[in-house]
C-alpha cells in the first residue's frame, strides 16, 4: 500500500476528470478505542467546488485519515486529501475504552465525470496505515441526492476566483433571526482577526471569506455542564469529552449541508456564546464563541491553525492526553517525540549551539529549540519554542517560527 510520504503531485487535468460541483459521501464513523469502521449513509451532489483545480493530489501528508479517489477505468489516482475527525479524538478518551460510538461525517471531492473508486486510509498513533473504507461511485447514479434547501449568503472578504484562492465558509450558530446584523459584524471581525496575524496577513489576497446565514430558534449554544440547553441550527455544545472549554458540533453532515451554500475549502462556525472556548480539527471544521468578552481573537487564530494545517496543541493537559504514541514520531510539524526528529524541517532550523532537549530557562526564552511539554503531555513530547499561539495566549502575540513556516507552506500549496 502506498504511504502518504510517497504521494507526489500528479499533472492531473481537472477538466478531463471532473465537472462543476462537489461529490459528497456521507459516512458514519464507528468503533471504540482500538477499532474503527466507516459505513455509508448517503451520496450528495453539492452545487459548487471551492477547491483548487491544480492541487489535486495531496503532497502535505497531514492528517489521521486520507481520502483517495481513483479513476475506475484506469485505477489512476486523480484526487486525494488528508484530514482528521472528531471520532479519532474521542478514541483517546476514557469513554472509548468501554463503549462503541458513531459520529456522522463526510468526505468531499470535485464531482467526477466517470466512475471512481473511493478509499479511506486510516493512520494510527504509530503512523501505520490501513484501508478502512472502499466503494465505487457512478456519478450518473440517479439516487445521488441533490438538496434543494437554500440559505442566505454574503461575501465578507472577496479576493478572487475560488480556484485561485483559499475559501473560508463562515457559518452562523446560535444567532436568532433578529441577530443577523450582529452575525455580519462578527464575520468581519473574525476575518480581520485571522488576517491580522502572520503569515495570513502577508497572504491576504489569497483568501476569500463568505458567510452562510442560518438563524436559530434560541440564542447561544448548549452548556451541558451547567444544565443549559439551547435549540440551535447546528447543535453546538461545550463540555465535549467532558472538557469544559471544548465547543463542538457532533453532526458534521449537518455542517456540510449549510456550508454547501458557498464554494469553500474550509468551514468555520461562529457561535453567539459568551463562554470562552472553541475547537478546530484539521480539514474538518473550526468553531469559536464570537460573543466571548475575553481575548477571543487569539482563540480564532489558534483554532483556525488547527483547521488549516493540523498544527498540534503545544500545551499540557486535557482529555486527549492519550492521543499520541510516545514511541512514534507524530505527523504534526510543530511537535516531536524525538524518535525521528531529523524528519522534521524544524530540526534543520535550530542553531548548532542550542542543546536538544532545550532547557526552559530565560536564556532560551526567544530561542528556537526543543522544549519538553506539548501535545497534552508533560513528558515525552516536545515543542519548538517557549512562546507560541499554539501553546498559550498570555503575553504571546504570534506563532513561533516553525508554525509560521508550516502555515506559509500550506498557503502557497493551496493557493496556486
Amino acid at each position: 500500500m502506498m504511504s502518504l510520504g510517497m504521494l507526489t503531485l500528479a499533472a492531473s487535468d481537472f477538466d478531463r476528470h471532473f465537472s462543476a460541483g462537489t461529490l459528497r459521501i456521507d459516512l458514519n464513523h464507528c468503533g471504540d478505542a482500538s477499532t474503527e469502521s466507516y459505513f455509508l449513509d448517503k451520496i450528495v451532489k453539492e452545487p459548487y467546488w471551492g477547491g483548487s483545480k491544480v492541487y489535486l493530489i495531496d503532497t502535505l501528508g497531514y492528517g489521521n485519515q486520507h481520502l483517495r479517489v481513483y479513476d475506475a477505468a484506469t485505477d489512476s489516482l486523480i484526487y486525494s486529501r488528508g484530514y482528521c475527525t472528531l471520532f479519532n479524538e474521542w478514541q483517546a478518551t476514557d469513554e472509548a475504552r468501554s463503549v462503541r460510538k458513531s459520529y456522522a461525517e463526510s468526505v468531499v471531492m470535485p464531482y467526477p465525470k466517470d466512475k471512481v473508486r473511493v478509499e479511506i486510509i486510516a493512520r494510527d498513533k504509530r503512523q501505520r496505515e490501513s484501508r478502512i473504507f472502499e466503494m465505487t461511485v457512478d456519478p450518473s447514479d440517479y439516487l445521488i441526492i441533490e438538496p434543494r434547501q437554500r440559505y442566505e449568503t454574503f461575501d465578507v472578504i472577496y479576493s478572487g476566483p475560488s480556484e485561485k484562492t483559499i475559501d473560508i465558509a463562515i457559518l452562523s450558530e446560535g444567532y436568532t433571526a433578529d441577530q443577523k446584523e450582529l452575525f455580519e459584524n462578527d464575520c468581519r471581525q473574525f476575518a480581520e482577526a485571522i488576517l491580522s496575524f502572520s503569515p495570513f496577513k502577508d497572504n491576504r489576497r489569497r483568501f476569500n471569506f463568505r458567510a452562510v446565514w442560518v438563524p436559530s430558534e434560541e440564542s447561544g449554544v448548549s452548556i451541558p455542564g451547567e444544565g443549559y440547553w439551547r435549540n440551535t441550527a447546528l447543535g453546538a455544545k461545550f463540555y465535549t469529552f467532558y472538557s469544559e472549554r471544548y465547543q463542538i458540533v457532533d453532526d458534521f453532515q449537518r455542517v456540510r449541508d449549510v456550508a454547501a451554500a458557498v464554494p469553500y475549502d474550509y468551514i468555520y462556525i461562529l457561535t453567539s456564546s459568551q463562554k470562552y472556548g472553541g475547537g478546530g480539527i484539521y480539514n474538518f471544521y473550526g468553531i469559536s464563541s464570537a460573543a466571548d468578552p475575553s481575548n477571543h481573537i487569539k482563540v480564532y487564530v489558534h483554532e483556525f491553525a488547527h483547521l488549516f494545517m493540523g498544527l498540534a496543541d503545544e500545551y499540557v493537559g486535557g482529555a486527549e492526553e492519550g492521543m499520541y504514541d510516545l514511541d512514534s514520531e507524530p505527523w504534526e510539524e510543530n511537535i516531536t517525540t524525538l524518535k525521528e526528529f531529523d524528519r522534521k524541517q524544524w530540526s534543520r532550523m535550530i542553531d548548532d549551539k542550542t542543546p536538544i532537549p532545550t532547557p526552559p530557562t530565560s536564556r532560551y526564552e526567544n530561542t528556537l529549540g526543543v522544549f519538553e511539554g506539548g501535545g497534552y503531555n508533560e513528558k515525552g513530547i516536545y515543542r519548538p519554542a517557549m512562546k507560541c499561539l499554539m501553546n498559550s495566549f498570555a503575553g504571546v502575540e504570534e506563532f513561533c517560527p516553525v508554525c509560521k513556516m508550516s502555515l506559509e507552506k500550506t498557503i502557497r500549496t493551496l493557493a496556486r
